[in-house]
């Protein structure tokens, strides 16, 4: 899993990362509110947000992940105690709230709660459902094994069911921020509906896909 992580105090912000990383977790660490929000759009997973740094604000880089993700998680790290701030996080959609001084391990906590995938089934449709740790779609039940990026693009999908997903938005999930031309999502949606059999995925032209269910 990728997390961004923004906190301007050197030493806190080292501790976390490193403490993360012997998770498993891929940590990009920031001090630099500026840098942070140039880095928005670059795949992350789940992402930890002081509020009070440089340039810009927690608030602010909060506000403009909202316009881009609905469903990834933010988790504010903050030493304030004005109820208006902690207001406002909520209101511009943290999902939860850690005060400083805090320990590691109550961060630890939150991110497996908030951030991972939990270990089951996604039933979409009669008979047909999707495993995201096993990276299996059961179609009555014959299993059917997807690839790293099949897995990805169907759980954006299912996370944003019905709804428009561009062509911006696949190439930061699923290539995790790397660059994917037009011609490989094409390809990458082609084989999930090849595997899927029904025809969930809907071409939004010149803009990318809704994945139609009930």
């Amino acid at each position: 899993m990728k997390i961004l992580l923004l906190e301007d105090n050197e030493k806190l912000n080292n501790t976390i990362k490193k403490r993360l990383e012997l998770k498993g977790y891929k940590v990009f660490s920031y001090i630099d509110g500026s840098q942070a929000y140039e880095s928005i759009t670059e795949g992350f997973s789940c992402f930890i947000l002081d509020i009070n740094v440089p340039n810009i604000d927690g608030i602010k880089i909060l506000k403009k992940i909202r316009e881009y993700y609905d469903e990834v998680p933010v988790i504010i790290i903050s030493s304030t105690v004005e109820l208006d701030i902690i207001k406002q996080s909520y209101d511009f959609g943290c999902n939860d709230y850690l005060k400083k001084p805090f320990f590691i391990d109550e961060l630890e906590i939150k991110i497996e709660k908030l951030c991972q995938i939990k270990d089951e089934f996604i039933q979409f449709d009669t008979g047909t459902s999707f495993d995201y740790k096993s990276s299996l779609v059961l179609i009555n039940n014959e299993e059917f094994r997807l690839t790293k990026k099949e897995r990805l693009l169907l759980n954006l999908f299912l996370t944003n069911k019905n709804q428009i997903v561009t062509y911006e938005a696949i190439e930061n999930y699923v290539w995790e921020g790397s660059f994917a031309s037009i011609d490989s999502i094409r390809s990458l949606v082609r084989r999930l509906r090849k595997i899927l059999q029904k025809e969930y995925i809907q071409t939004i032209v010149d803009t990318g896909y809704i994945f139609k269910v009930e």
